[in-house]
């Protein structure tokens, strides 16, 4: 399965903008034989406090967008936007797409970043979502999730993918590139890293934008420039190298507490 992962120069609280790029750029992926094409953290307005500029219904024009993209293209799409939600707050969530325009999963952003001060504006999801997609089982969390290994291990479990959908900051691209490799080797399973460049909201992105194999080798990388990460995900490569260093079996959770001294 060939991967493609969007690595967008995101234009500030510019739908329309980003709407027209998000579409040639999915057209780019399709005509390099992509079966799948990422795109990164609220993708059509940037990583945006202003919940009345960011927040879309489920029909709305970004989640209609991937689907319509998907169906057209005959490919798989994966995005971020935020939802609007009826209860409570909006979410930061993505969406994955199947290549007939179906909704295949919804997840909501388990860990809002507080340095950045996302938990005031956005409701935290409570749930890891994992899909079929094509010949293999995948997962997507969002940006911050990275720096909490815990919540991969779920999806460990179920998938051989993970996509991490990102507006990660220039500041800590040291992180991200750390992150992305330790969280594929630790869980023996490709990892996606979809990033954002550009400047928004008083930051800069370097993206750094990648495709993880098992064995936490890089197949492709993005520099700091708007560009298509494009690479072969292999569903039996992650049986080989589970099967050749079989250490997830020996976790012991069982024993994961804290205990009251």
């Amino acid at each position: 399965m060939k991967v493609a992962a969007a690595q967008m120069d995101i234009a500030w609280h510019d739908r329309e903008t980003n709407h027209v790029k998000i579409r040639e750029m999915a057209e780019r992926a399709k005509a390099a034989g992509a079966d799948l094409i990422v795109f990164p953290e609220m993708v059509a307005t940037g990583f945006s406090m202003d919940t009345s500029v960011t927040a879309e219904p489920m029909d709305g024009p970004t989640p209609s967008l991937f689907r319509g993209l998907a169906q057209d293209l005959e490919m798989a799409v994966v995005g971020g936007f935020v939802r609007k939600s009826e209860k409570g707050r909006p979410q930061n969530v993505s969406l994955a797409v199947d290549p007939k325009g179906a909704d295949l999963a919804l997840y909501a952003k388990i860990h809002p970043i507080g340095l950045l001060q996302e938990d005031r504006h956005y409701d935290p999801g409570d749930r890891t979502v994992p899909f079929h997609l094509g010949p293999v089982h995948a997962g997507c969390l969002i940006c911050y999730d990275l720096r909490f290994p815990e919540v991969f291990r779920p999806l460990a479990d179920r998938c051989g993918l993970i996509l991490v959908i990102a507006s990660w900051p220039a500041v800590r691209q040291r992180h991200w590139d750390l992150l992305l490799p330790a969280r594929a080797v630790e869980n023996q399973l490709y990892v996606v890293g979809v990033n954002r460049v550009g400047e928004g909201g008083g930051h800069l992105f370097t993206g750094g934008s990648a495709i993880i194999d098992p064995a936490g080798e890089t197949i492709a990388r993005g520099g700091s420039a708007e560009t298509l990460v494009v690479g072969e995900i292999d569903p039996q490569r992650v049986e080989q190298v589970r099967s050749a260093m079989p250490f997830l079996k020996d976790r012991r959770s069982d024993y994961f507490h804290v205990t009251q001294g």
